[in-house]
């Protein structure tokens, strides 16, 4: 949940009386005063919200109260009194940033109100890290406005930093004298507390400031999402050396991925924003910071360029996390996909096609290894493969609802003269219109249709980034069409399909299960009975899950599934999503055993998600050493002695003809030792020397890309353990 935050310092009056010419040692900026009466009139607005507020807002304080920690301890506390705060101290928890109370986002300093299991997260958690990004990009936006006269435009935070969008007048900012302003404002250890506000307030509180609200209009539905923001005011006093801020965060509360983060404070003296969630107590804790670069930003339905800047960067507690995290940077560079791409001549793209991948040879091995192994999985657990247009006209998404929330992200082609079609950005209207094309029994269902038709979504080109977010792309999409009475059952299986999959990987993963959002379609009982059922099917799998308490979606609840990778960062691949719309939409219906006609549910489900981000995962996993039953480079034939090419030549014709990637290395002027190590660098699984003896014996004398020596052994032997670890998809070297 999005909310309002409010930083309260105390200011002395000497500070007061030497502000207006300390201000002058950041020079003059014109817009200054213009600005002022629209501030305060905006800070009054603000206030008289916040009064109505606290006015209304009492929590009990006489009740005794258990509180469950994660290490099996209780405490007891008092409600409305007792804080995660001063739990983390009686229990003497070292470094909490933020905490979970039944799983749900809670603010250290907020009172707990009732018996509750409490979990104190830290920055070694991406709850913890991103709470400490978020109050860094309140420091951050109050430093931009304050000492540089910037007009912010959004701020917030992701899995990799955090980001501030500003106009700047005149000039550019030096990263140092930012990172030193930031991390002296921070010192300050200003406290923040939150308050709650409708949309009706917000745009209110906005009215002044049209970039503001153009940029909230571009995210926000007002017929779908209900808004609850909250603000942050940032005043600059500066006392020769000593800079005091006062910040008031704005937060909203809302259930649209695009709007996450999204801040709009405004500038110089005093500023409004919005951020997506827990802040901490006080920006004390902040004693990092890193500013990584500026880049310009494209704004949505604009092709020049707008002026706005994007500052990225991150900030940490202390050094030891900043160290940690450079490591962890440059173990990433190495592992970036881009790079493996290019590297091994996976893949490539080109300004003639913006966010669509052109895959090389190589790529398109693994591309079609990994359609391959999810087709066969699909075989066997009862799923169909449809094939569905790419292109449809605009009444398909105008009954599916789509034309009215999505829109902005197809992209549209106009025949004939009038007729509007759109590129397809998902299967399930598609689907929904094949199961409608004849009466359906109870008897066929489930039914469970898989679909891997090429998918297009017009993302910004500012939000492009190799093969992780791309405008074309596929992805092994299906779904369930089903009876109330199947649906556990379906889920179940879904999850097991999952386990499968990621462990062929060697993922390790979690589960969240995402619950009713506000606002959301379709009637309580509804959601409450699949909610029951998604939970129940979760306890029936057995692994870890926790609840994500109102970040469902509008239509229905679901189940995401967290990975791990090799360097333990974390990804959203697969997802089991509930719809109870779109059945309703398309007045879906099978004959029951009872002769009458009944509502199917619709499941949308996908294990490895888009295939394009998969790879893009299981190259920085793998840090470009696939395992072989992936590996776009699984044997390098050298021929020792020119007598040996022939037979050489036989060897990679037996194992191409077996299905194999292999290659003859005819390269006549390098050393056995180049040629071994160049195929190594260029990660074959198996290098294969021959020469006079293996000729003779019709053997090979192998070798690992790690440098292993397996020795000499039969061909036949040899195709035969390979093909044995290739169509196992074994992850093992040694045979």
């Amino acid at each position: 949940m999005l909310c309002f935050r409010m930083g309260v310092s105390l200011l002395l009056s000497r500070s007061l009386s030497l502000c207006r010419s300390s201000l002058r040692t950041f020079g003059p900026h014109r817009r200054y005063n213009k600005a002022s009466d629209a501030l305060s009139e905006r800070l009054r607005v603000f206030e008289s919200f916040r009064d109505v507020y606290n006015r209304r807002k009492e929590v009990a304080s006489d009740g005794l109260i258990t509180v469950s920690l994660a290490d099996g301890r209780t405490l007891e506390g008092r409600a409305g009194v007792t804080t995660p705060l001063l739990v983390s101290q009686r229990a003497r928890v070292k470094g909490p940033l933020v905490s979970k109370v039944n799983g749900v986002l809670w603010d250290l300093l907020r009172p707990l109100e009732d018996d509750c299991q409490l979990e104190l997260l830290g920055f070694d958690t991406i709850e913890g890290k991103k709470t400490a990004w978020r109050t860094a990009v309140c420091v951050l936006g109050g430093v931009l406005e304050g000492a540089f006269g910037a007009e912010l435009c959004r701020e917030g935070v992701s899995d990799s930093g955090l980001y501030c969008d500003h106009l700047l007048d005149t000039g550019s900012l030096s990263l140092r004298d930012v990172e030193e302003r930031c991390k002296e404002a921070a010192r300050g250890k200003l406290p923040l507390s939150t308050l709650q506000l409708n949309t009706r307030a917000v745009e209110q509180l906005f009215k002044d400031s049209k970039l503001r609200l153009q940029l909230m209009e571009e995210h926000i539905d007002g017929q779908t999402l209900t808004v609850y923001r909250l603000s942050l005011s940032v005043f600059l006093s500066v006392c020769v050396s000593l800079y005091i801020y006062i910040f008031l965060i704005v937060s909203v509360e809302l259930h649209l991925t695009e709007l996450k983060g999204l801040l709009l404070p405004s500038r110089c003296g005093d500023s409004l924003g919005l951020c997506d969630g827990p802040l901490l107590p006080n920006t004390g804790v902040l004693k990092v910071f890193k500013m990584l670069q500026v880049s310009p930003v494209t704004l949505a339905n604009q092709t020049q360029s707008s002026g706005v800047m994007r500052l990225l960067g991150v900030a940490f507690p202390g050094e030891k996390e900043r160290e940690a995290w450079e490591r962890e940077q440059e173990e990433s560079r190495k592992r970036d996909h881009r790079r493996i791409g290019k590297d091994q001549e996976l893949f490539f793209f080109n300004d003639v096609s913006p966010g669509s991948c052109f895959f090389l040879p190589k790529g398109a091995h693994i591309y079609n290894t990994l359609t391959d192994f999810i087709k066969s999985e699909y075989r066997k657990r009862g799923f169909h493969e449809v094939v569905t247009p790419t292109l449809y006209s605009t009444a398909l998404w105008e009954r599916s609802g789509h034309w009215e929330h999505y829109s902005e992200n197809m992209f549209t082609v106009v025949s004939e003269g009038t007729q509007t079609y759109a590129l397809k950005p998902m299967n399930c209207p598609a689907h929904c219109l094949m199961f409608e094309q004849r009466v359906r029994s109870w008897r066929e269902l489930p039914l469970r249709w898989a679909d891997f038709g090429a998918l297009h979504r017009n993302e910004l080109s500012g939000a492009l980034g190799g093969l992780t977010r791309v405008r074309r792309f596929c992805q092994d999409d299906a779904h369930i069409f089903c009876t109330p009475e199947q649906l556990e059952g379906e889920i179940v299986a879904c999850l097991e399909f999952v386990r499968s999959v990621y462990r062929v990987f060697g993922f390790s993963f979690h589960c969240l299960l995402s619950t009713r959002p506000t606002p959301c379609l379709g009637e309580p009982q509804l959601w409450d009975t699949a909610e029951q059922q998604l939970q129940s099917s979760l306890q029936q799998f057995g692994e870890r899950w926790e609840q994500n308490p109102g970040d469902g979606a509008f239509y229905g609840p679901k189940i995401d599934i967290l990975i791990k990778d090799a360097i333990g960062r974390q990804h959203q691949c697969a997802t089991i999503q509930l719809d109870f719309q779109l059945p309703i939409r398309f007045d879906l219906q099978y004959v029951g055993s009872d002769g009458q006609s009944h509502r199917p549910v619709m499941v949308h489900r996908a294990v490895l998600g888009s295939l394009e981000r998969m790879i893009a995962i299981l190259a920085e996993n793998f840090g470009g050493k696939w395992p072989l039953w992936l590996s776009p480079a699984q044997v390098m034939v050298i021929p020792v002695g020119g007598g040996c090419e022939s037979y050489a030549q036989q060897v990679v014709q037996r194992f191409h003809e077996a299905g194999f990637m292999a290659e003859l290395n005819e390269e006549h002027g390098a050393t056995l030792n180049k040629k071994v190590r160049s195929a190594q660098l260029a990660q074959y699984n198996y290098i294969f020397v021959v020469g006079e003896k293996e000729c003779v014996s019709e053997s090979v004398s192998v070798r690992t890309r790690a440098g292993q020596q397996l020795g000499r052994r039969p061909t036949d032997e040899v195709l035969s353990a390979l093909t044995l670890l290739r169509d196992s998809r074994s992850n093992q070297e040694e045979f």
